[in-house]
């Protein structure tokens, strides 16, 4: 089987990136051939093509535009697509494409609104409010088959109407390696990696931090990411005191400094509200190192054990169990990091991954007809041989996975 690949890639300051660079080499040692297409050349002769689609338009708009050309797999790494279908949109002056998307979704009430977007007359539903209007069946209808990370996300494709094949493989987690922690003191140290923002509840996480500093005066926050750039995350700390030896900050740091940088922390926070049906490598990462971890109650957060993750209900009360719950894991800290390690081995196993992306890719190239050919072949030769009920003796093959 010859795969065309398409994906963003490091350089490219991507999650995204990092998966694929992730899971390329585990492809290509099962597969004839993996080719990696680079934006703007041609399709590559190829059984089947992958098309790893996120919601940056920059960074997926080029992929959307060869799905468009040659259906394939999509891998569906968030569900809410507005961003990247606005981009493709009516960011290259097509508002009939973004109209259309919008109708596709919501009707003739979804055209109008469209109409008021196009028009400047009404506020970016991208920016207010995107988990209201996914847009993802702008890219469904293309995909051949669909891989998706959580239920979550299973789920709402096959809400939106989608009837091919879906396939649920989990995020895979970077091989264990040796890390050396940064030399960081602090008691407890808090870290939060990622793009620092709004709905990552990066206001509440300050807020619970200034709680948990009462009451563990050695506590430090460590910051690192870029900040949104309509979120004033500097304003926010000085308002709140947030400064001196309480604070660290980073930028963008390079894979080597930001594994240390996680070595480091007693406890990680990842939340999210709303969700985008994303699954979180930064999570993984963190779970892989054996890390206390506090998680949003949504989305695929949710669907993390209890044992490995705890989990925050977004709601009034918000604060003050971010709060409790940062000191709850800095306790349990032995406990939870050796659950957190076992799920990650159990669950997010990268060959195991990559073997599921396998089969899915083979079914999508005409695997599923090549089965059921040797299938009937099995079922002749027993007939030719007098073993009574060869068909059966063909679907019980088929059962135990010899076909």
């Amino acid at each position: 089987m010859r795969v065309a690949y398409y994906s963003p890639l490091p350089p490219s300051r991507s999650g995204i990136a990092d998966y694929s660079a992730l899971l390329l080499p585990a492809l290509a040692e099962r597969v004839e051939e993996v080719v990696v297409v680079a934006p703007g050349a041609r399709a590559p002769r190829a059984d089947v093509a992958c098309y790893h689609v996120g919601n940056d338009p920059g960074a997926h708009g080029w992929i959307v535009d060869a799905l468009r050309r040659r259906p394939g797999v999509v891998v569906l790494h968030e569900f809410v697509l507005h961003h990247l279908v606005a981009g493709i949109t009516l960011g290259r002056g097509d508002a009939r494409g973004y109209l259309e998307a919008m109708e596709r979704e919501l009707g003739v009430a979804g055209r109008l609104l469209a109409l008021g977007v196009a028009d400047n007359l009404l506020p970016l539903p991208w920016e207010t409010q995107p988990e209201r209007f996914p847009l993802a069946g702008a890219v469904l209808d293309l995909a051949q088959a669909v891989i998706v990370h959580s239920a979550y996300v299973e789920e709402r494709v096959r809400a939106s109407g989608y009837a091919g094949p879906v396939h649920r493989i989990p995020h895979p987690a970077w091989p264990e390696a040796p890390v050396r922690p940064a030399p960081l003191a602090a008691d407890p140290l808090v870290g939060c990696f990622g793009y620092l923002n709004a709905s990552k509840r990066v206001p509440q996480l300050l807020e619970a931090f200034t709680l948990l500093r009462r009451r563990r005066p050695g506590a430090r926050l460590l910051l690192v990411g870029a900040s949104g750039e309509r979120f004033d995350l500097e304003r926010r700390l000085e308002r709140l005191g947030i400064g001196g030896d309480a604070l660290l900050r980073e930028g963008y740091v390079a894979e080597e400094r930001l594994w240390s940088l996680m070595a480091a922390c007693d406890v990680l926070v990842n939340l999210r509200s709303p969700t985008m049906g994303e699954t979180s490598g930064s999570v993984i990462r963190g779970l892989s190192l054996g890390k206390p971890m506090l998680v949003s109650d949504v989305g695929w957060f949710a669907e993390l054990p209890d044992d490995v993750a705890l989990k925050v209900p977004v709601d009034e009360y918000e604060v003050e169990t971010i709060a409790a719950a940062l000191e709850l894991a800095a306790d349990r800290a032995g406990e939870l990091g050796a659950a957190a390690r076992a799920y990650v081995r159990r669950e997010h196993d990268l060959d195991r991954a990559a073997d599921a992306y396998v089969a899915a890719l083979e079914q999508a190239a005409g695997g599923e007809a090549v089965a059921d050919a040797v299938l009937w072949r099995i079922a002749e030769a027993a007939a030719e041989v007098g073993i009574e009920d060869a068909g059966a003796l063909a679907l019980e093959a088929r059962r135990a996975g010899i076909v």
